[in-house]
């Protein structure tokens, strides 16, 4: 039966395994799927009459209103057996390249296929017409390795050079889920590595908020300056009534920290506890002697450069 007597019945129906897209195969006809079914598998398809364009060249008739029912087997020709990767099929007879990550240049994807197909199971599938899909048709009859060769995996063994028997096609069904595995393992490692990178980052940020949040405060401060410098001494030098301009570290914990007091540019050296080390202005009181550098922190230096300037004392030792 051709697809013309097909068309010329209009009652006419056809059962075809259906495996994605628009267009269906038989041995002798090629469909044009009005309506495609919800999920892989066999179905009676409706052919829609139109047997007067049958001659127009390229028509293809119409199947329509899919219907599951069970599997024909005995319309699978062009039969090929082989081993399942996945859903890939590696033929008996294939020249499989040594690279795993090219078993698709080796393999061909088996459609419909069964639940509960174990590892390395050998099986039979088959094609409708010549330009079809891949069909699963039954399992095939095991060739004496197969189990060994499922030890190996299950063991985390990365080849079977040792077990007899073992055909090219098994072989690169055995590397291919060796690579599978590792990659699966990889891709796992990195999904954990990610995850905990970000749970830090997110950890980081509440802190980091929550020490914004005590910025106003003396002790705030000083904790933030041990995870962010900056933040904490421009909130230290906002207290003063000056302006943070930048920072360096100069090793021992120490900080040189440019700043803005009424227009002028200054520099200063405090550690982390935002106290002052070099006040970078003369606080030298010559009776005694002493240094007040270290009685002020990077809140109350600003203070001590404003009152020096208006007594016309100001002494600047580190000029930026």
């Amino acid at each position: 039966m051709g697809w013309r007597d097909h068309l010329d019945a209009g009652t006419e129906s056809v059962v075809l395994p259906w495996t994605g897209g628009h267009t269906l195969f038989s041995a002798s006809c090629v469909y044009r799927l009005d309506t495609t079914p919800s999920e892989f598998g066999w179905y009676r398809f409706a052919i829609r009459s139109g047997s007067r364009r049958s001659s127009v060249p390229g028509f293809r008739p119409t199947a329509t209103d899919p219907q599951p029912v069970d599997p024909v087997p005995s319309m699978l020709r062009h039969v090929v057996a082989g081993y399942l990767v996945g859903d890939r099929l590696v033929v008996d007879d294939a020249r499989i390249d040594p690279d795993p990550r090219r078993i698709v240049e080796h393999s061909e994807r088996a459609h419909i296929l069964p639940d509960g197909l174990d590892r390395f199971a050998r099986v039979r599938a088959g094609r409708v017409s010549p330009d079809g899909p891949l069909v699963f048709l039954e399992p095939a009859f095991p060739l004496g390795p197969e189990e060994d060769v499922l030890n190996a995996f299950l063991e985390g063994r990365h080849h079977v050079e040792d077990i007899r028997g073992v055909t090219p096609a098994l072989d690169a069904a055995f590397r291919m889920e060796i690579f599978w595995r590792d990659e699966a393992d990889r891709r796992r490692r990195e999904i954990e590595r990610r995850v905990a990178e970000e749970q830090a980052r997110l950890a980081q940020e509440r802190r980091r908020r929550e020490l914004v949040e005590r910025l106003g405060d003396g002790a705030g401060r000083r904790e933030m300056a041990r995870e962010d410098f900056a933040e904490a001494a421009k909130a230290a030098l906002v207290v003063g009534g000056a302006e943070y301009l930048d920072h360096r570290g100069i090793g021992h914990g120490e900080w040189a920290v440019k700043y803005r007091v009424d227009g002028q540019r200054l520099e200063c050296v405090c550690d982390t506890n935002l106290q002052i080390v070099d006040a970078g202005i003369c606080l030298h009181d010559h009776e005694t002697d002493e240094r007040g550098d270290t009685y002020f922190t990077l809140e109350s230096l600003p203070a001590i450069v404003r009152q020096a300037t208006r007594e016309g004392k100001l002494v600047v030792w580190r000029h930026v």
